[in-house]
């Protein structure tokens, strides 16, 4: 039976929490390297900066820098402000935990059209959320010669409390988005629709099952190291998978005309970037509401060639080129003209 409490097993435990913790920034690192190009995308405008975005920036950045300064203090050799140093890391890596739920909340927010009845509670819960990230940022730490940095206390049963309330929040998300998704969309053929359900049941499973791994641990509290061994996990985890759907969200292009599930005059459109690029669109347009609950956008599109080396027949049917094609300029055939008289 391994004594946890031990002070020997406590220093294995902090060797391995060591190289556990390098090996989830190098991991976080190549995540955030390999999407950079989408954030520098809306950095030099190429992309429409709109206001959700900054919750996706803000989750992104704020566990890189909280990943940071636990590679700082676990690598320091000189005395520092040890208490300045976690405070910080425990302030950025809580709000990459909130952040995280606050991307999911957002998008079920647009599933529902911002509905108040939805909206107003999804507010009061991402408030209460944040009351009780914000009070884990209080622990305590100081440097001791020959250890560096240590966690000299911290609310275990808080920090439980968190990730409880974090799974709970992300299961009413997550149930909000599919009870929508299911019963709004008659038969759930829009490829949107089911981009956001697959993705939505993958945010799931995966930051439910980290954030529980977490919470049993910080329960079963067998040491001051093991108790946090899960956390960091669990923020990277929960932060990859928003990150994620966010950007195959913003990047889903349609293939054609669909009907999208409302309720309102407000409703989900997604327009084609890719595709034929020498149709342009005119003006002509037509919106059909038809009874159905829902919006069907079609578009006609009507082009002159714009290619001007096109073939040009005349009336004895030989082949002319010409920029410009005139029906009155065209070159009589001598088996058609007549003798004078």
């Amino acid at each position: 039976m391994v004594d946890w409490k031990s002070m020997d097993e406590i220093q294995r435990d902090a060797t391995a929490f060591n190289r556990f913790m390098h090996c989830l920034l190098g991991l976080y690192i190549w995540e955030w390297f390999t999407s950079l190009n989408f954030d520098w995308q809306y950095i030099t405008g190429k992309k429409t900066f709109r206001w959700p975005i900054i919750f996706y920036f803000l989750n992104r950045y704020c566990l890189l820098f909280a990943l940071m300064g636990i590679a700082i203090a676990l690598n320091v050799t000189t005395e520092i402000n040890c208490q300045g140093l976690y405070t910080f890391n425990q302030c950025f890596g809580n709000a990459a935990i909130g952040l995280a739920s606050i991307n999911l909340s957002l998008r079920t927010i647009a599933v529902w059209s911002q509905k108040w009845y939805i909206v107003v509670p999804l507010v009061g819960v991402i408030l209460g959320h944040w009351s009780l990230l914000l009070h884990g940022i209080l622990l305590k730490a100081a440097w001791v010669p020959g250890q560096g940095c240590v966690i000299l206390s911290t609310d275990n049963r808080l920090l439980a409390i968190t990730f409880i309330y974090s799974m709970v929040f992300d299961f009413t998300v997550m149930c909000l988005t599919a009870f929508k998704l299911v019963i709004g969309s008659n038969n759930n053929s829009s490829r949107l629709v089911s981009l956001i359900f697959k993705d939505g049941l993958i945010y799931f499973a995966i930051a439910f099952l980290a954030n529980l791994i977490a919470t049993i641990f910080m329960l079963l509290n067998l040491n001051p190291v093991m108790s946090i061994i899960a956390n960091v996990p669990a923020a990277i985890a929960s932060t990859i998978v928003a990150c994620r759907a966010v950007r195959r969200l913003s990047n889903y292009t349609s293939q054609g005309p669909e009907v999208f599930p409302t309720s309102t005059q407000g409703s989900t459109l997604a327009f084609r970037s890719g595709g034929a690029s020498f149709m342009r669109p005119k003006l002509s347009a037509k919106v059909n509401t038809a009874p159905i609950e829902g919006v069907h956008v079609q578009m006609e599109t009507f082009e002159s060639p714009s290619d001007k080396s096109f073939m040009d027949y005349d009336a004895a049917g030989r082949i002319i080129k010409s920029d410009g094609y005139d029906p009155e300029a065209q070159v009589i055939s001598s088996e058609f003209k007549r003798p004078p008289y």
